[in-house]
């Protein structure tokens, strides 16, 4: 059955030029003249900038801080870096003696630093460490250094924070609340920061005098420091308690951020719930796989001690090596010279998602980042993950 169908205000010189589209567009593209393209796009150069794979960067300065040193990186000719947001970290690419790894390193300067070429990340010497203690020992300025894009989620954001934030800071965990106070008062972030810094003594004090001149000059950021080994008129004594924070905290409704060692983030958890705060107002920094792993609930006694035999499948290449039962897989990685896939390394942001093949593993429940259907069929963080068996993994190649 044939249907008539009308169409109102289509004139006959209309229905002769959709007619002719045809002929119109082959004589448009036979009239136009050739020429090369490029491939390059404005949208996705712009892209590429903001979200590099990889930076390929050098040592322009190095500041020295006692048992610290704040590594001024960039380019060389003073091209902009990928912009960051204050509170983001670097995945830092080092070789040493053979090992291949990355740390991940919360960036201490301003944003306004980027445009100029340049970020700086301060490492604190760490006695049972091995990658900090090497970079503080060997790198030079000069030194080439390769970085990802900059990562994290550690930073305000209007739309779930409350505008005044008290940020919870221990050694060397002040780096992340740095770059926030530099960006406060350079006017790239609008809120109010009371920084509640906790050290052992004075002269102990990660960027006492920076964050001094900030909030001299500038009425939204305040410090407070909390000395645990030792008394000192103007400062608290102890620990950062509920009552600490109560004290220094605004009325009203208040975000608290959080970055610091393992032993700080135990004992303020506690501390925190006391405050009665709504969960979304409690942030935390990435925290750092346990160094105590036999210590936590459900780890298997008889794994304690040992070392395993690990098997690492990637494409077509087979290694073997030994995996100490505490340390986590990534680590036994890196120490057998093996290049692997990481950056966050606290099994939140999935970079290192591998799958386990063969074996067993011990996950701690608070830097297990997983999805629940890796969760189902296999899949782990090798940063997060503690061998207690011999183990035989599948790892992804390496993404820079």
């Amino acid at each position: 059955m044939s249907k008539k169908i009308k169409l109102q205000g289509l004139s006959m010189k209309n229905a002769l030029d959709f007619k002719n589209l045809p002929l119109t567009r082959d004589e448009i593209i036979n009239n136009t003249p050739l020429k090369e393209v490029d491939g390059k796009f404005a949208i996705n150069e712009n892209a590429k900038a903001l979200h590099p794979d990889r930076q390929d960067l050098v040592i322009l300065d190095i500041i020295d801080h006692c048992d610290a040193k704040t590594f001024v990186i960039g380019n060389a000719d003073g091209k902009p870096v990928a912009y960051f947001r204050a509170g983001q970290y670097l995945s830092v690419s080092m070789k040493f003696e053979g090992s291949i790894l990355t740390r991940p390193y919360s960036i201490s300067s301003s944003p306004k630093w980027a445009k100029e070429g340049k970020y700086a990340v301060t490492i604190r010497r760490n006695p049972n460490g091995y990658a900090a203690d090497k970079a503080l020992d060997n790198f030079k300025v000069g030194d080439a250094v390769t970085v990802s894009a900059p990562e994290g989620n550690f930073y305000y954001e209007e739309l779930r924070d409350a505008k005044d934030v008290i940020a919870l800071a221990g050694g060397s965990g002040i780096t992340p609340f740095l770059s926030m106070a530099y960006a406060i008062r350079d006017g790239i972030e609008d809120f109010n920061l009371t920084i509640i810094f906790g050290s052992r003594n004075y002269d102990s004090i990660l960027f006492r005098d920076e964050l001094d001149a900030i909030a001299s000059e500038c009425p939204k950021v305040k410090v407070v420091h909390v000395l645990s080994d030792e008394e000192k008129e103007g400062f608290e004594k102890g620990f950062i308690t509920a009552d600490i924070i109560k004290k220094y905290a605004p009325e009203g409704v208040y975000s608290i951020f959080m970055c610091g060692p393992e032993a700080m983030y135990r004992f303020a958890d506690g501390e925190i719930a006391k405050l009665g705060l709504e969960r979304k107002y409690v942030r935390k920094e990435l925290q750092s796989v346990t160094k105590n792993v036999a210590s936590l609930p459900g780890y298997p006694a008889e794994a304690e001690g040992k070392t395993f035999k690990c098997k690492l499948v990637r494409g077509e290449e087979v290694y073997e090596f030994d995996a100490r039962s505490d340390e986590p897989v990534l680590v036994a990685i890196e120490r057998a010279g093996i290049q692997a896939p990481s950056r966050c390394r606290c099994g939140e942001c999935g970079w290192c998602r591998s799958k386990l093949l063969k074996g067993d593993v011990y996950i701690p429940e608070s830097t297990d980042g997983r999805r629940w259907a890796d969760k189902e069929n296999g899949y782990i963080h090798p940063c997060a993950s503690f061998p207690v068996s011999d183990l035989e993994i599948e790892v992804p190649g390496y993404y820079y």
